[in-house]
């Protein structure tokens, strides 16, 4: 079935040339940054501000290193390609 001009060998060709990487590590990161988001979220409800804050600002830390991660290992591979 074509879709578009495009038959699904030449799509397969595409997806062959173009060298996909995956990270384990950036989705442990994002699990890590919603999990501490949702602590965080979960101790300013129940009334403990100063926790909150801490866990807030452990968030922040989480989701920076996630992004670093992110743009560090496209650099990485995209020189390698």
């Amino acid at each position: 079935m074509e879709k578009m001009g495009t038959t699904d060998s030449e799509l397969e060709g595409l997806f062959e040339q173009k060298k996909r990487v995956k990270n384990p590590l950036v989705p442990v990161g994002a699990f890590i940054t919603a999990g501490v988001l949702a602590a965080g979220l979960i101790s300013f409800r129940m009334g403990n501000s100063q926790l909150g804050q801490h866990l807030m600002r452990a968030r922040v830390v989480a989701q920076g290193a996630t992004v670093a991660l992110m743009v560090g290992t496209a650099y990485y591979y995209g020189e390698k390609l």
